[in-house]
């Protein structure tokens, strides 16, 4: 009996440690476009930003449609997916899908590596468009 209350109080320890590694979803809203120099951009070099930013970091990078890119990150057991909607003027990171990450859609929140990994992407996108 000992064995068995001793193992359901390391599975409910569990599930209370495995809660504190989420936090609310971060996306990215209309983020500008902003390049180095004074050249004006257009939304096929925020689409060439997009792709080789996220290709460097491992995301698999789909063309859905102009204006429209999801990237897909698969790191051991997990996977995480966005949606990227670009124009020549701003750029958005949303949500797309997950697994192995906790996504709760009822609170919005998620693991905290999904957040990082988007801050990540976003912050490789600003360097692609600044080297424009």
């Amino acid at each position: 009996m000992r064995k068995v209350t001793i193992a359901i109080l390391a599975v409910v320890m569990g599930l209370v440690f495995a809660g504190c590694r989420t936090t609310a979803l971060y996306n990215v809203e209309k983020a500008p476009v902003v390049a180095s120099s004074n050249k004006k951009l257009t939304a096929q070099d925020t689409e060439k930003a997009i792709m080789r930013a996220g290709g460097r970091l491992g995301w698999v990078m789909k063309k859905v449609e102009n204006g429209h890119i999801e990237g897909t990150l698969n790191i051991r057991k997990h996977m995480a997916a966005v949606s990227i909607r670009y124009t020549a003027n701003e750029y958005s990171i949303n949500y797309l899908n997950s697994s192995s990450l906790n996504y709760d859609p009822a609170t919005s929140t998620i693991h905290q590596n999904y957040n990082g990994w988007v801050q990540n992407l976003d912050n490789a996108i600003r360097v692609q468009l600044s080297m424009l």
